[in-house]
């Protein structure tokens, strides 16, 4: 059995769109790369296999989550190993270009591969002098390389060129060097859709169509016109992780609210939002929530279109997973979690109600259609005459929105996020589609528009 499949144990956030990993070094320690602050994945893997986390690597300033470094430190007494370039406040080894940490029968080489953050770091994983793999962070990713405006729009052509040169760099290696991207299918870092999470320098070199560009400029113009939009919470993190998040003694839990008390928090400039799942937020809901039902994408659209520093108050169904609510914000460094509501409690205290209507694709009619998905997904195929607004952008666009519209994703969730956030704003008569633009094509035998 290779190293990969005997020791490498990869774990996959699918609502952030990464992976983190896990080393087995053989002799009762491990190694840690790119770890979240939820640390629940990692600590199951860590107890099956009887290991205790010896190093903690980060490849650079995560701006989607919470680096878990810190913790791991705290709880397992891990060596922290980052870029120096980072400039990081807290105790870490700092590692520069050619810098190699030794993890005991394996070593850890650190490769400067700027683009995607400027300290960015991959980590060449040496058995002797033999290649296992490396981890690429947000450099090389599968079928493409991470997006470089995260540091702002004035930089990112400065930027794609670093990240031409570190993938050059790591195309150096030997074709069957494993590569171990933080970055995959579902990141707003840039990854293109996929299953596939891992891959070879070799397979790269076959199928990137990055790496395929023919000279630096067609890299950067590549690169660049695939940037698409990415939540606000980005702009954050990466201080926090350089400052670094607070280490938490356990598992925060935050209180069960009465009607009453909810109404209070409201009043003191509490955010209110509905958990529940699409249809139960359609029935009923307090007035002037925002619905972002609870799944993996929770944290995105939480740290997209709230503020951090807003005391919340969540709207939960019975059975919901409150830990999982809990860590989904933890992670991106949302801490004020004031409690959370039953919905039965709020109505039987005869609260205020408010409804949003669902429709099938047959009861559109001639109603408008606004929908909210990202640029590239509208112009890939919507309903015909669809209005095009994404659903980050409504905050400050919902005066474009046509009255009476059918709100539209890609499956529904987005979509009632999108019609909570227009009722908040005064219009009413919204509904939302059932399903998205694929279903109405097979529900009515119409095909789709493409194009914005």
């Amino acid at each position: 059995m290779g190293f990969a499949d005997d020791h490498l144990i990869p774990l996959v956030d699918e609502g952030l769109g990464n992976s983190a990993y896990l080393v087995d070094l053989g002799d009762g320690r491990a190694l840690a790369v790119d770890a979240s602050r939820d640390l629940r994945a990692l600590r199951t893997a860590v107890e099956r296999r009887g290991l205790s986390v010896a190093y903690a690597a980060d490849t650079h300033l995560h701006a989607d989550f919470l680096t878990g470094a810190l913790q791991l430190a705290a709880d397992d007494g891990a060596t922290v190993l980052a870029s120096a370039a980072g400039h990081r406040a807290f105790p870490h080894t700092a590692l520069a270009d050619g810098d190699e940490a030794d993890l005991g029968g394996l070593t850890l080489r650190a490769l400067a591969t700027p683009g995607h953050t400027d300290e960015h770091l991959s980590f060449l994983l040496l058995d002797g002098t033999g290649e296992l793999g490396v981890f690429t962070g947000g450099s090389l990713i599968v079928g493409s390389a991470a997006r470089t405006d995260l540091l702002g729009a004035d930089r990112k052509e400065e930027l794609a060129r670093a990240q031409y040169r570190s993938l050059r760099r790591l195309a150096q290696l030997p074709d069957e060097t494993a590569v171990w991207p933080t970055h995959g299918a579902g990141s707003f870092c840039s990854a293109p859709p996929g299953a596939e999470r891992t891959t070879t320098i070799g397979a790269q070199k076959q199928a990137n169509a990055l790496l395929a560009a023919p000279d630096e400029d067609t890299f950067v113009r590549k690169l660049l016109a695939s940037l698409g939009s990415y939540p606000a919470y980005f702009d954050r993190l990466g201080e926090i992780n350089r400052s670094g998040p607070a280490v938490l003694p356990s598992t925060p839990t935050f209180p069960a609210l009465s009607a009453a008390g909810t109404r209070q928090l409201l009043g003191r400039g509490a955010q209110i939002i509905d958990v529940r799942p699409v249809t139960d937020f359609a029935h009923g809901h307090v007035p002037d929530a925002i619905s972002i039902p609870l799944r993996d994408q929770f944290a995105t659209w939480l740290g997209w279109l709230l503020p951090d520093d807003t005391p919340l108050v969540f709207v939960t169904a019975p059975g919901q997973d409150l830990t999982e609510l809990t860590w989904q914000a933890l992670k991106i460094g949302y801490e004020r979690l004031a409690g959370h509501l039953e919905w039965a409690a709020w109505q039987a205290a005869g609260g205020k109600e408010q409804t949003i209507d669902l429709v099938t694709a047959d009861r559109i009619a001639d109603r408008p259609v606004l929908d909210i998905r990202q640029r590239a997904e509208h112009a890939a195929g919507h309903i015909p005459g669809a209005l095009g607004i994404e659903l980050a952008e409504l905050t400050t666009r919902s005066d474009e929105a046509p009255a009476g519209a059918v709100v539209a994703c890609g499956h529904g969730e987005r979509a009632m996020t999108a019609a909570s956030l227009l009722a908040r704003a005064g219009h009413d008569d919204l509904a939302v589609l059932v399903g998205g633009p694929a279903d109405w094509a097979k529900a009515t035998g119409r095909e789709l528009e493409s194009g914005a």
